[in-house]
């Protein structure tokens, strides 16, 4: 499988483009985080005027084998009923992105049921009628999580080739919460009951159910640093469509905004095929899904927003742009202190900017790949 070259955004712009976030009429640094964003973008986009060009959720739907041992609440069926509240307009991602103006797209990776009827907002990319239950076997082929990947890369792609330079990822499938821990547990080397949550509303006893699992599946699992392997074992052709279109984006020079606890395992699986892909992800939000904060605090990543929200969907990500499109505004829209007369305040500029160790954050465009554990 070739992946796409990611490009590391270049440091020759970083100087000027601080300067000019620095001449806004504000005291230096007083717009926190929104600072940082526009300086990521900017370098990203290789402009000192970066713009949110056509942003676009895209949400992947797949079914897992694993349902059948009774990780959810919730049947099967809901996947594919999910899928069709998304094209008719019914669901939270569609409320937000009409509410903000983002493109919207729900990509079919392998939902039971046949396909879908052909709907403007309808990506086929199907792989088959759901995973196998890793519980018992592998949930998929290593050609059928290659050629998944590859699909992602395609689709994100082509989003980036209509004009989108910001995609946001989410996703949709019953069972998925429980390959994105096994993934996690796998990569984090956490344990499984570090890593289980609600899901779609499990009680204490499911939680233990689930978690026992995963352990178990991972103890049958033979030990490999392969991420497409790892996929393979205990993924969901979402989460490996998904992990694809996220390399395929940042290979596009588009910002990724990763939406909660499933999408971060696809981007943990991304990110250990790509580590350029660091430079261009933006984290929506933490999940209120138990483990998403840990995934996060293991990638040293912050997120942009707490809201106590579980949903998945892509529902963070479409949230989180517009915060992106703010850091542009204020960037290209507000007056410098020289063109509004405002005097400068004495003291110096730099001054007030903390360091990286001091913020305890990701250092921004690092081209050094996060060591493992």
């Amino acid at each position: 499988m070739k992946l796409p070259e990611i490009a590391v955004p270049g440091e020759s712009i970083r100087v000027s483009l601080q300067q000019k976030i620095d001449s806004k009429t504000k005291p230096p640094g007083s717009l926190g985080e929104l600072e940082q964003i526009a300086l990521r973008l900017g370098m990203i986009q290789g402009t000192l005027s970066p713009q949110i060009a056509q942003p676009s959720i895209l949400v992947f739907a797949g079914d897992h084998g694993v349902s059948a041992s009774g990780v959810s609440p919730y049947p099967v069926e809901v996947t594919r009923q999910m899928v069709l509240n998304f094209l008719a307009g019914g669901a939270a991602i569609n409320a937000f992105c009409n509410l903000h103006k983002l493109a919207f797209s729900v990509i079919d990776c392998g939902v039971k049921g046949g396909e879908f009827p052909p709907h403007p907002n309808l990506i086929s990319s199907r792989m088959g009628e759901g995973t196998r239950n890793f519980q018992n076997e592998p949930a998929m082929t290593y050609p059928e999580a290659e050629k998944a990947i590859t699909q992602g890369i395609e689709i994100a792609r082509a989003t980036a080739a209509k004009g989108a330079n910001t995609i946001g990822f989410g996703e949709m499938g019953i069972g998925n919460t429980s390959s994105s821990s096994a993934i996690m547990a796998t990569f984090t080397g956490l344990p499984p009951a570090d890593c289980v949550g609600r899901g779609t509303g499990l009680d204490s006893a499911g939680i233990s159910r689930k978690a026992g699992i995963i352990s178990l599946t991972l103890e049958r699992m033979a030990a490999t640093a392969d991420p497409v392997e790892i996929l393979a074992q205990v993924g969901g052709f979402e989460i490996a469509h998904m992990a694809g279109a996220m390399i395929g984006a940042a290979s596009a020079n588009c910002a990724v905004v990763v939406d909660g606890f499933v999408s971060t395992a696809a981007y943990l699986v991304a990110y250990h095929l790509k580590p350029e892909i660091k430079n261009f992800a933006f984290f929506a939000h933490c999940s209120d899904e138990r483990g998403h904060r840990k995934m996060l605090e293991f990638l040293d990543v912050t997120p942009l927003l707490q809201l106590s929200m579980r949903l998945g969907e892509g529902t963070g990500a479409a949230l989180a742009i517009p915060l992106l499109q703010a850091a542009c505004a204020f960037t290209e829209k507000m007056a410098s202190f020289d063109s509004a007369h405002v005097s400068k305040s004495e003291v110096e500029t730099t001054s007030c900017h903390l360091t990286d160790e001091e913020n305890g954050k990701m250092p921004i465009l690092s081209q050094e790949a996060h060591q493992t554990s």
